[in-house]
């Protein structure tokens, strides 16, 4: 009998618990548990979490797809390591994204409704009960934002940018609240929120520029 081919042995493999790996370690590399350029010990995650080989890979496999962690051959896997320069063009490609979205999708047509993802992300920053809890509603504030064009392609492109920096992001905010106020990051997103309520895309774009401008400083 021939052997299963990679596709079809992932599809035996239960989708929960690949997710749980996945979001296990996507945790681990985004609260700084595992170190950019760290390699991953699939015997010891093995261990750990107590799952075979399988869903381990499979999940590797799934944060090397969204930029999170890099396979060397003959050598396993990584976590991915960002020069600033790297870190400064994803910077760069969110803003001409997010630029895009609000080109597009300005004038909403009900800026009541139509915002609410936006407030609720920028709601759970604020309540968000620990770093990461904050760093994802983060993340997902900016998705929300571009997700005002309607568009699934430009969502699928930005996502795996918004996974890249979400370190970065969190590393940013952190260090602006050592330096400066520490609702700056706050006051910053609320910003954009009330320049989009304006319903005017040029005002959404300033509040856009002036926000990437401040936020993408070489770390």
């Amino acid at each position: 009998m021939a052997a299963p081919s990679d596709t079809s042995a992932r599809h035996d493999l239960p989708a929960t618990l690949v997710e749980l790996v996945s979001r296990r370690l996507r945790d681990a590399i985004l609260n700084g548990e595992l170190a950019p350029g760290q390699k991953i010990l699939e015997e010891q995650i093995c261990t750990e979490f107590g799952v075979s080989r399988a869903p381990i890979r499979e999940a590797l496999r799934l944060l090397a797809q969204q930029g999170l962690v890099e396979h060397l051959p003959r050598r396993g896997s990584r976590v991915a390591e960002w020069s600033s320069h790297d870190i400064r063009q994803l910077f760069e490609l969110r803003g001409v994204l997010e630029r895009y979205a609000i080109d597009t999708a300005l004038p909403l047509e009900d800026p009541a409704t139509q915002l609410r993802p936006v407030r609720d992300a920028l709601e759970a920053m604020r309540t968000a009960r620990d770093d990461l809890e904050r760093d994802d509603a983060h993340r997902l504030f900016h998705a929300a934002v571009v997700d005002l064009a309607g568009n699934r392609q430009l969502n699928a492109t930005i996502e795996p940018i918004l996974l890249k920096l979400q370190l970065p992001m969190a590393m940013n905010l952190r260090e602006e609240a050592r330096h400066q106020h520490a609702s700056d990051g706050m006051e910053r997103h609320q910003a954009i929120l009330s320049a989009l309520e304006t319903n005017d895309a040029s005002t959404a774009a300033a509040a856009l520029y002036d926000h990437g401008h401040l936020h993408y400083l070489p770390l």
